[in-house]
């Protein structure tokens, strides 16, 4: 019995030493274990994008930069990945303007 129980708490302590977190501008580290990634492999400055139903946060790789996006549905981070040209779908559907946008977290709530 205690060997199950030591064992567990090795597997569960293991697993998160191996979380993956990334640095995001302007907010710092974000671990992504929460997170459902998808690498972009087309030919966009958009790398990757990582989102959480739960909490509806997005966070997104342009060239090796990562930004996060606030309150963002489902419904749109799936427009992004389906898109043609994710960098303009990017730029007119969820970038803000510069000092807001629809899902800018400046202005919406950052999950915990």
């Amino acid at each position: 019995m205690l060997r199950s129980i030591i064992f567990s708490a090795l597997v569960l302590s293991c697993q998160a030493a191996t979380a993956e977190t990334v640095q995001v501008k302007y907010h710092g580290v974000v671990a992504l274990d929460a997170f459902a990634c998808t690498d972009v492999r087309d030919s966009s400055d958009v790398s990757r994008i990582c989102y959480d139903n739960v909490e509806r946060y997005m966070v997104i790789q342009l060239k090796t930069t990562y930004y996060y996006y606030c309150e963002i549905d489902a419904a749109t981070v799936q427009g992004l990945q389906s898109a043609t040209s994710k960098r303009q779908f990017f730029e007119t559907r969820i970038r803000g303007s510069g000092a807001d946008g629809p899902f800018d977290c400046r202005t919406h709530p950052i999950p915990n």
